[in-house]
This record gives C-alpha cells, structure tokens and sequence, in this order.
C-alpha cells in the first residue's frame, strides 16, 4: 500500500463510550488513533494502516450515508471497517479476513472501540461461501485489496505486510465478484486500486456484472501523477443504461500540497472522519 507509515495521533487518547478499560499494549504492539474516539491495534513491525483505507471507508461511507448493512471483504488489522463504523453510527457491520493474526488484532480494536454486536468478524477467506448465510445482502461492500501479484516486487519483511500488498488470496475479480454477488438492491462496491491498473478494475467489474458508476483518482503531492483511484461500483441491472458507460470521474483528490503541507481538501476528509487536519 502508498503512504503504509501514516498512523495517527501518538497518544491513544481517553477510553471511548462502552470501552473496557484499557488494556495493556504489548511491546509489539502500538493502540494508534484511527477515527473519533476509535483506536486501533497494530504490529510495529507488521502490516500498519494506511491512506489508502482511510479513502476507502471515507468514500463508501460519503456515498451511501443511509447504510444499514455494511460488508467489509478482507479487512485485515479492521482499519477501514472501522472508519466506516464510526462514520455509520447506525449500521451493522461484517467483516471478513483470513489472516488469523490480523483477526487478533481486529477483535481487540472492536472491543476498545465499544462495537458490540454490531461488528462481526469472520475468520476466514472471504472467497468461501459458507462464510455468509445465504439470503446475506449489504447496501455497501468496502474493500482495500492488495494491488500486486506474486513475484512483481518486494514482498518485505512480515508475512502480514505480504498478504496485504500481494495477491496470495485472490485479485481484484475475486474482490469484485463476491461484492457484486452479495449487494442488496441499489447497494454499491467501494475500493481503491493503483490508478495506472485501472483496466484491471473495470476487467474485473464487467466480469461480475458491475458497473464503475464514479471514480476519484488520488494525488499524494500536488504536481505528480496520481497514484491511485477510488472507485465505487454497482450492478450493472440496477442502473439505467447512461450510467453504466459513463461514470462520473471527479476531479483528483490532493494530499499534500507542493510545499509539503496538508491540502485544504484532505484537511476535510479528515475532518469528516473524526481526525483533526
């Protein structure tokens, strides 16, 4: 993932709303700030959160507001889940992730966080269907998939750093086809993709039926290519014909300016998401 250091505040802040007290942090372990009072749980030498999912679970969450049924598909350490749940107080939340020590992680977020039963993580890969019940629909589906298959670069130092930035279970058409399978009627598709494999995404969404319906390309410094895109999908049968061949592509989301300081744009989403500028 871009951006893989950002992490938040350094204090962990007060105990939240319905929070057991706080737990001791083990050494490798830091309880960064992630949303509002939310904090989250990471490895220090481990996979960390990322812009990428902070965007994700801001994006799905700006487009459907009135979600009530949320499904977050390999959701790792529970970043973007997360975000998504503090911006959609009223919403139940599943989230799926095969990387048992990820799910550790993700459960003891949702604990500090106070979740309760309204977040439910399923340990397993997400490409199974005896995972959902099956009559299970979501208004939204978030996902930050890994952007590389195996052997086109560094895979690093931790096995889960590996499975969050290289394809080891499935690519972006596994991503896309559970989604498309599993959306309630109207319901959208939310991820974030390397811009330059764009082709890759709308492969992929016209594998499963879906259609791109707007799409954000994202800018890390003002100047420079963008780097990545956010994307939001929905079958392509719920939509009227217009709409499935031209998505409305927003102008580039800006992180930081030339001079290195934080766009005024970015500074809002932040905002939006709890987060101060």
């Amino acid at each position: 993932m871009f951006d893989t250091h950002f992490k938040g505040w350094a204090k962990p802040g007060p105990v939240p709303p319905g929070a057991a007290t706080v737990p001791d942090v083990p050494p490798d372990e830091t309880l960064d700030a992630l949303s509002g009072h939310f904090r989250i749980f990471q490895l220090r030498r481990g996979h960390r959160f990322s812009t990428d999912d902070l965007l994700t679970a801001w994006y799905g969450s700006t487009c459907v507001p009135s979600a009530r049924a949320v499904l977050d598909l390999g959701s790792g350490i529970g970043s973007v889940g997360m975000i998504a749940a503090w911006r959609l107080g009223g919403a139940r939340f599943v989230t799926i992730e095969a990387q048992a020590e990820s799910v550790v992680l993700a459960r003891k977020s949702s604990a500090y966080n106070g979740l309760g039963d309204r977040y439910e993580i399923r340990h397993g890969d997400f490409r199974d269907e005896g995972l959902f019940s099956n009559d299970e629909r979501f208004d939204l589906v978030l996902a930050s998939p890994p952007y590389f298959p195996l052997g086109t670069g560094i895979e690093g130092d931790h096995p889960q750093k590996v499975a969050c930035r290289f394809e080891l279970r499935g690519d972006i058409r596994d991503y896309a086809r559970v989604a498309s399978g599993r959306l309630a009627a109207g319901g959208v598709f939310a991820c974030v993709f390397p811009e330059e494999q764009r082709d890759r995404v709308e492969q992929a969404a016209d594998a499963a039926a879906l259609s791109t319906v707007r799409r954000r390309p994202v800018v890390f410094r003002e100047g420079e290519p963008p780097l990545i895109a956010l994307f939001v999908m929905a079958r392509a049968t719920d939509l009227p014909v217009e709409a499935r061949t031209n998505p409305w592509v927003e102008p580039a989301l800006v992180i930081r300016r030339a001079d290195g300081s934080i766009h005024p744009e970015y500074s809002r989403v932040k905002l939006s998401i709890g987060f101060p500028p």
